[in-house]
């Protein structure tokens, strides 16, 4: 099974901007797409980005134009550029994959542990 492992989260000031990581783990067969959400307090998990293997993003309205999302597969690794930070952007961050196992070819859905990012106005 893959484990994620996300690196990067922090405090910053409005404006600035910050770099996630996330690393995939353990026995790599096949990552299909990876991606992050968030979640606020209160508040329900939302998608920020999604990335196919082959390189296709998809971005909520809120970040377009201010985040990127990448990869590279040879590292197993995804990553969140966030530029512009504002503090509604402030939340945990979790990165997603969609693992193939070697096994079955099934896909799964693997979570990481989660990343504070939190942005002072």
């Amino acid at each position: 099974q893959v484990q994620l492992v996300e690196s990067g989260g922090g405090l910053v000031q409005a404006g600035e901007s910050l770099r996630l990581s996330c690393a995939a783990s353990g026995s790599v067969f096949r990552i299909n797409a990876m991606g992050w959400y968030r979640q606020a307090p209160g508040q329900q998990r939302e998608l920020v980005a999604t990335i196919t293997s082959g390189g296709s993003t998809n971005y909520a309205d809120s970040v377009k134009g201010r985040f990127t999302i990448s990869r590279d597969n040879a590292k197993n690794t995804a990553y969140l550029q966030m530029n512009s930070l504002k503090p509604e952007d402030t939340a945990v961050y979790y990165c997603t994959a969609v693992e193939v196992t070697a096994v079955n070819r099934y896909e799964y859905n693997r979570w990481g542990q989660g990343t504070q990012v939190t942005v002072s106005s």
